[in-house]
């Protein structure tokens, strides 16, 4: 069975000049989407926290001076929090969130039962009135109303943490019935006093309770927040697995749940960004713009995505993936478009975010690709160096040497090097290279492949998924388990490690090779990330002309 056949033996016919053009563009879509995300992260602690402490200013206008450095002093803690894990982060404020929402559903109900017209805004007739009258001048309102919606991003980024039937039963069970309440309520409200309409949330909250509601928001918000922070440690995970993202030191926070995890790294430059976010914007409104742009754009992303996975992963036919992802960008584009006026009024700070975080991305992409050039050339097929072994019968001292190889079939270039200038070998001496898998997860059982390649040498091919983190010392169990004689206390790890310089091979640009090269070197170690223990690894330096 070839690929390039069908089941009764025709060939397939090559996709058409549209079709490749689309399939090229895909990993960039996904690349914009996921910087978007990033933006996103950013921007939702932010103005969430903001916009729950200017509740103070509804009880009283001598709180205006106090929260700025309120909103900065929640965020601080939220992100200093972050390194006890989302498991112990959710059971010390899951009960919150029922409360939470418990409370906006109830004082939401009790004032629309003031006023029960209000429920005839369920139906989506009064939506199609509106933009009859108004025309394209509605979707000026759309800009407003997408914040309505906003949160629901959170959750598709949270599944890899959580898994699908969660997302469901929380969104349908609690989340969405509690606003959809509160929204009632709140319509109900303005029609009776549109006066109130400056902060329309707070004005529902009766007096003696307006002090514990703000305190209970700024919680609640820190967790809606805390949902888009663990969302983004997840993504840069996938990231450094797809080869998009350089290493980061990876701290799995959880032993009985996948998934859960912390990244030092990420986590400072969130907070850093977050704090200069609120104090370069100052008023939850103004950063409106900024995120619903963050939003609205990583919708339309998603939506295109959706349309490649339905054709290409899932087999549909286009008729059935057009319609669907057509209703699907007619929603995101409208709100797109709505967000796009607000593009002076705070959006450039989403763009430019998400612009310079794709930048990043695509040279840490093209800079490995480069990479693999220059080793692919300096690089020696294993037969002929195995030829060579049985010619010189070089000098084999006792242990087990494990070579980290980035190609899967050649000569790894530590071996190269360290046989060039040593002339002896260990007696067992093993090929290990690592894969990244294009599913979220690798069982264990299938994680490991071992070849007798003779001569004592044998080669490891490991494959993970973007959802998990390899761990070299696993693969020496598996591969012990699989009749090879490796044990930790007797294996040496020889690992490369490249000095980059900046020439004129390629057709990246200088300052994109300058980049790669700077992230290069601030990478997380190989040794530390594969979870090699550094007393058994012997690094093999080697200058590299990109």
């Amino acid at each position: 069975g070839s690929d390039d056949t069908t089941p009764g033996g025709a060939a397939k016919p090559a996709p058409s000049p549209a079709i490749s053009r689309f399939r090229r563009l895909l990993p960039v879509v996904g690349i914009f989407g996921a910087a978007l995300l990033y933006g996103d992260g950013v921007i939702t602690p932010a103005i969430s926290v903001l916009s729950a402490v200017e509740g103070l200013e509804v009880a009283t206008e001598a709180a205006a001076p106090f929260v700025l450095p309120i909103t900065i002093g929640v965020l601080v803690g939220l992100f200093m929090a972050q390194r006890h894990g989302t498991e112990r982060i959710g059971k010390v404020f899951g009960p919150v969130m029922v409360v939470w929402f418990a409370a906006i559903a109830a004082l939401g109900l009790v004032a629309a039962l003031r006023n029960p017209q209000v429920f005839a805004a369920i139906s989506p007739t009064y939506a199609v009135r509106f933009f009859m009258e108004n025309h394209l001048h509605g979707i000026v309102v759309l800009g407003s109303v997408v914040l309505c919606i906003t949160g629901g991003e959170a959750l598709y980024a949270d599944m890899g943490h959580f898994g699908a039937r969660p997302i469901r039963l929380s969104w349908m069970a609690v989340v969405f019935p509690a606003l959809m309440c509160n929204y009632l309520g709140q319509g109900a409200m303005l029609l009776a006093d549109p006066g109130l309409s400056f902060n329309p949330f707070f004005a529902l909250v009766p007096r003696p309770l307006l002090y514990p509601m703000v305190a209970l928001s700024t919680v609640a918000t820190v967790i809606a927040s805390q949902a888009m922070i663990s969302g983004v440690y997840s993504l840069t995970q996938q990231g450094i697995q797809l080869g998009f993202v350089p290493r980061m030191r990876i701290i799995h926070t959880s032993e009985e749940t996948r998934g859960q995890i912390y990244l030092p790294g990420v986590n400072w430059l969130l907070m850093i960004a977050c704090v200069g976010l609120v104090l370069a914007f100052q008023e939850s409104s103004r950063l409106a713009g900024a995120y619903g742009i963050a939003v609205t754009a990583t919708m339309g992303m998603t939506s295109l995505l959706y349309y490649a996975v339905a054709r290409q992963r899932w087999g549909w036919r286009a008729w059935q993936a057009v319609p669907l992802v057509a209703l699907f960008l007619a929603f995101d584009s409208a709100f797109l478009s709505a967000n796009l006026l607000k593009i002076l009024d705070g959006g450039w700070f989403t763009l430019l975010l998400a612009i310079g975080i794709m930048v990043l991305m695509l040279t840490w992409r093209d800079g490995r690709a480069a990479l693999s050039v220059r080793f692919a050339a300096a690089s020696v097929p294993f037969g002929t160096f195995l030829d060579g072994v049985r010619r010189t019968k070089p000098l084999r001292v006792p242990g087990t040497a494990v070579f980290m190889s980035v190609n899967p079939t050649g000569t790894p270039l530590p071996l190269l090097h360290h046989y060039k200038h040593n002339h002896t070998l260990h007696q067992t001496v093993v090929l290990l290279t690592i894969v990244a898998e294009p599913s979220p997860f690798v069982p264990r059982p299938d994680r490991l492949v071992v070849h007798n390649l003779g001569e004592g040498f044998h080669r490891m091919v490991a494959r993970y998924g973007f959802m998990q983190t390899p761990r070299v010392p696993e693969l020496v169990q598996l591969a012990a388990a699989r009749g090879l004689p490796m044990r930790m206390e007797t294996t040496t790890f020889f690992v490369g490690r490249e000095t980059l310089l900046i020439g004129s091979g390629n057709r990246m640009a200088g300052w994109r090779k300058a980049l790669f090269a700077f992230m290069s070197r601030n990478a997380w170690n190989a040794t530390t990330f594969f979870g090699i223990p550094p007393g058994r690894v012997i690094e093999i330096g080697a200058q590299v002309e990109l």
